[in-house]
């Protein structure tokens, strides 16, 4: 890798390589410290193809959880078996792993603009503006489906595509258009614990002891040609288990379960969860 060279976006790699190393470095604790990232499905990051992968996720915070894929998915390619331990992982990184963001979040302050640089690409929402729900949606930028193109020939994408931070809210229609588009291979990931362990922005450690948990999925099976916008929203909403019918009555035997994970949870207090 030249010292200059850049990738599409114009950023030059060499100072994108070691805002991931020192920012990883940084916040590893966060992940394996003050708080346990409980990981399943390593081995499906490591059979992906290094280009055209789009990765969905719901989302609890800004910015840890996007932090926390790039932990989980450097140290699966460094051959850590559902685990982040050892941080060597960071000194030669996946380089072309980019995430989708509102804009205006990666406005908001030094930070944010400096993760732009690690891989962000900035979109334009369409029916949000100022932190607020808009009642007239505006139209989406053509920029920001290409650059999501760009992207995906160049590497893997991570989106939400909720597009906010509250559950169970709807799946966003853009999501699956460019799942139609583009054909890219869409891996479901569910997190956890997020929420508690960090504030909203996901900057602020705001309690430790969590049992954090980071679930990587199978690809999805897509009939990119006849599956509907609708029908592609849908199995994203299961696939990420946000849909409605998780909402609906759980059985008692659930419950008692859940709640023991939720003891389990407090690993700091009691037993601390394996690795």
């Amino acid at each position: 890798m030249g010292l200059f060279q850049r990738n599409p976006f114009g950023h030059i790699l060499f100072l994108k390589k070691w805002l991931i190393r020192v920012f990883g470095a940084i916040t590893h604790r966060r992940y394996r410290g003050f708080n346990d990232l409980h990981i399943e499905g390593s081995e499906i990051i490591r059979n992906l193809p290094d280009k055209n992968v789009l990765f969905i996720s719901n989302h609890q915070t800004y910015f840890a959880d996007v932090v926390a894929m790039f932990h989980v998915f450097n140290a699966s390619l460094s051959g850590r078996e559902d685990n982040i331990k050892n941080i060597g992982y960071l000194w030669q990184p996946k380089m072309n792993i980019y995430y989708v963001a509102a804009s205006e979040t990666m406005k908001s302050g030094l930070l944010p603009r400096i993760l732009t640089y690690a891989g962000s690409i900035s979109v334009e929402r369409t029916w949000r503006a100022g932190g607020k729900d808009v009642t007239e949606k505006r139209d989406v930028n053509p920029n920001d489906t290409e650059n999501i193109k760009i992207a995906l020939e160049d590497g893997w994408v991570i989106t939400f595509p909720q597009g906010t931070t509250k559950s169970f809210k709807p799946v966003r229609k853009g999501t699956a258009h460019i799942i139609k588009q583009y054909k890219p291979i869409v891996v479901p990931i569910v997190i956890d614990g997020f929420r508690r362990s960090f504030d909203k922005k996901g900057l602020r450690l705001k309690k430790k002891n969590i049992l954090q948990s980071f679930i990587i999925k199978e690809p999805l099976q897509i009939d990119y040609e006849n599956d509907t916008i609708e029908e592609i929203v849908e199995k994203v909403e299961y696939a990420i288990e946000q849909h409605p019918s998780f909402l609906k009555v759980i059985p008692v035997e659930e419950i008692e379960e859940h709640e023991k994970l939720n003891k389990l949870r407090e690993w700091g207090t009691k037993k601390k969860a394996p690795n």
